[in-house]
C-alpha cells in the first residue's frame, strides 16, 4: 500500500472540498478550491451550510488542519488543483506559469541577487493566482517583499489564499497594471505576460508603446509599465512569446527596450511544452541601465533542453553561469 505525500493530501483536501461547494452551492471549482483554503487556513467553515452539509466539509477539514505543511507543498498542492480547475474554465487568460518555468526563472534571479543581504522588492503585473510569485518568495536565497497585481477577482482570491497558506507577505491589488498604479520604484520585476490587445485606448495612449492605430499590445504595454516602475539597475524577467519580435509594432518596442534598458537574454521554453510552434514561449531578460550596469558583449540566447532531460539540462545551466560569470561579471 502506497502512502500519500504531504501535497497530495492537501490536494485532495482543496479538491474534494471545492467540488463538494461547486455541487451544492453558487461558487464556481476555481472559487471552491479559495474556499476551501480560507476554511483551512482559518480552520474553521466560513460558509453557510445546511448542518449535513457542514457536517460533510467539517469532517474533511478536520483530517487535513492537524496537518504541518511546508510552503512548497502548499503551492504545488494548489498549482495541481487550480490546473485541474482550469481545464473546465473558458476564460483564455486562466492560465498558469508551469511549474519547471516558475523553477528556473527562480534560478535565474537568484543567480543575479542571490548574495544580497537587504531586502528586495518584487513585482508581478499579471500575478493570476500566484504560483510564480509564490515560487520566487520560496526559492529565493536573499530577503524578498512581493506585491502582485491582478484583474481577474478569483485568480486573485486564489493567490492571496495561498499566501496566507505559505505565510508569505504578498501585496496583492485588484487592479488593471497597465492603468497607473501607485507604487514605488521596486528592484525586480518577474511577469508572464498575457497576451493580446488591450482594449483601453485612452490609458494606451498614455504610453510609448501605443499603437499608432487600432489598439495596443497589452504585452507591450506591460513591458514599458515595468521598466518604468524599476529602479536603475534593476532586473526585468518576462515571459514572453517567442514572436514578440515579428509584429508591424516590433520595431517601435526593440527602440524602446534599447533606450531604457540592457538586454541580456532570451531563453526558448522546450518546444515540448507547448501544444504548437505558435503558443511558444520564451524567457526575456533585462536590466535597467543605470550607474554601473555592464551592456553584455553578447546577449544570452540559448534554446532550452526538455526540463526531464537532467543531463542536458545541467550542461545548460554550466554555459548559463559561465555567461552570467564572464558578461555580467556574476559568480
Amino acid at each position: 500500500m502506497t502512502t500519500s505525500t504531504k501535497t497530495e493530501d492537501l490536494f485532495t483536501y482543496l479538491d474534494e472540498t471545492a467540488q463538494f461547494l461547486e455541487e451544492n452551492g453558487s461558487v464556481t471549482y476555481l472559487e471552491g478550491i479559495a474556499e476551501a483554503g480560507e476554511n483551512l487556513f482559518r480552520e474553521e467553515l466560513c460558509q453557510t451550510l445546511l448542518p449535513d452539509q457542514a457536517q460533510i466539509l467539517k469532517e474533511k477539514l478536520d483530517l487535513i488542519r492537524k496537518e504541518e505543511f511546508k510552503a512548497e507543498e502548499i503551492r504545488k498542492a494548489f498549482q495541481l488543483v487550480v490546473l485541474k480547475g482550469m481545464k473546465g474554465a473558458i476564460q483564455p487568460h486562466h492560465s498558469m506559469t508551469p511549474d519547471a518555468v516558475c523553477l528556473f526563472i527562480s534560478y535565474l534571479v537568484n543567480k543575479v541577487y542571490g548574495k544580497q543581504k537587504e531586502q528586495l522588492a518584487l513585482l508581478d503585473l499579471a500575478a493570476g493566482s500566484g504560483n510564480l510569485v509564490s515560487a520566487l518568495l520560496n526559492q529565493a536565497t536573499f530577503p524578498l517583499q512581493a506585491c502582485g497585481f491582478e484583474v481577474d477577482e478569483t485568480l486573485l482570491k486564489l493567490a492571496y489564499v495561498s499566501a496566507n497558506l505559505q505565510k508569505h507577505e504578498l501585496q496583492l491589488f485588484h487592479q488593471d497594471s497597465v492603468e497607473p498604479i501607485a507604487l514605488l520604484e521596486v528592484d525586480l520585476v518577474v511577469t508572464d505576460l498575457p497576451i493580446g490587445y488591450y482594449p483601453k485606448d485612452g490609458t494606451a495612449k498614455t504610453y510609448e508603446l501605443q499603437a499608432t492605430e487600432g489598439h495596443s499590445f497589452i504585452h507591450h504595454l506591460m513591458i514599458e509599465q515595468a521598466i518604468k516602475k524599476t529602479k536603475a539597475g534593476g532586473f526585468l524577467f518576462f515571459v514572453v512569446p517567442n514572436f514578440l519580435f515579428e509584429s508591424g509594432q516590433a520595431k517601435q518596442l526593440h527602440d524602446f527596450i534599447k533606450k531604457e534598458a540592457n538586454i541580456l537574454g532570451l531563453l526558448q521554453l522546450p518546444k515540448s511544452m507547448f501544444k504548437s510552434q505558435q503558443a511558444g514561449k520564451s524567457i526575456f531578460m533585462l536590466q535597467k541601465k543605470g550607474e554601473g550596469t555592464i551592456l553584455p558583449k553578447q546577449a544570452l540566447l540559448a534554446e532550452l533542453p526538455s526540463f526531464t532531460k537532467k543531463e542536458a539540462l545541467a550542461d545548460m545551466m554550466k554555459q548559463i553561469n559561465k555567461w552570467f560569470e564572464n558578461e555580467l561579471h556574476i559568480l
